[in-house]
């Protein structure tokens, strides 16, 4: 018997968004189909499957969790019926599997024993915070989140402040919606006056705000941010060298 398909299948970006505004055709077709899942927020999934025109009622859909807390021993059991032929879907809480989420483990044992991995397209916060900058998109990292203690965290900034600007680097972080302004103040009194700063909040939402200005314009403006899912994205500027 040969394997199935590990398709890694994008959601939307927020609970009550239509999968067909940012979801690929592919993406819907492929995802109609299936029997078995594997997800980081099952109440999610269930909720954009919802969306969809299923081919079979949503209680017939197994769906299992995979998440930061899933044990490393029980990743390779997710893959179980896939060995034995099932087609499944990857599916992040919101964006795309993989990215920032915890399904690269599973991913990467897929490949390990051989079973085919499709990835469809769709939303990434990450990538379209990217896009939507003006930073440059030939040099960048995402870092992730950078730490909560005030000390630490400028110490951080300042360190992705320094390899920005010294391979003309593009650095994109996240936080969770409820530190968002604390790490944009902290971003704001650490960073460079000419260092150019991008706040992409809600990206594909009804809230949407996607801006660049250099620090010391952020800081003139006194911006408060919504309690959303935010991506900064920092780029220091190549002509403070000569200083």
């Amino acid at each position: 018997m040969s394997a199935g398909t590990l398709f890694l299948l994008p959601t939307p970006l927020g609970p009550d968004e239509d999968p067909a505004r940012t979801l690929s055709a592919r993406a819907i077709e492929v995802a109609v189909g299936l029997d078995y899942l594997i997800a980081e927020n099952p109440r999610s999934a269930r909720a954009v499957l919802g969306r969809l025109a299923l081919r079979r009622p949503i209680q017939q859909i197994e769906i299992r969790t995979l998440n930061l807390r899933t044990p490393g021993a029980e990743v390779a059991g997710l893959l179980d019926p896939i060995l034995q032929g099932r087609d499944a879907g990857l599916m992040s809480e919101a964006g795309c599997p993989g990215v920032a989420d915890p399904g690269a483990e599973l991913v990467l044992l897929a490949h390990s024993r051989g079973v085919r991995v499709v990835p469809l397209v769709g939303p990434s916060a990450i990538l379209l915070a990217l896009m939507g900058s003006g930073l440059t998109g030939q040099r960048f990292a995402f870092v992730g989140y950078v730490p909560v203690p005030e000390a630490e965290r400028r110490a951080r900034l300042g360190e992705l402040e320094r390899r920005s600007l010294a391979g003309d680097e593009t650095q994109l972080l996240i936080e969770t919606p409820y530190r968002s302004q604390a790490l944009f103040e902290a971003m704001v009194a650490t960073l460079a006056d000419d260092t150019m700063l991008t706040v992409a909040a809600e990206l594909t939402l009804a809230g949407e705000r996607l801006q660049t200005r250099t620090v010391e314009q952020w800081r003139a403006a006194r911006a408060t941010l919504a309690r959303a899912p935010t991506v900064f994205a920092l780029l220091a500027r190549a002509r403070r060298r000569s200083r």
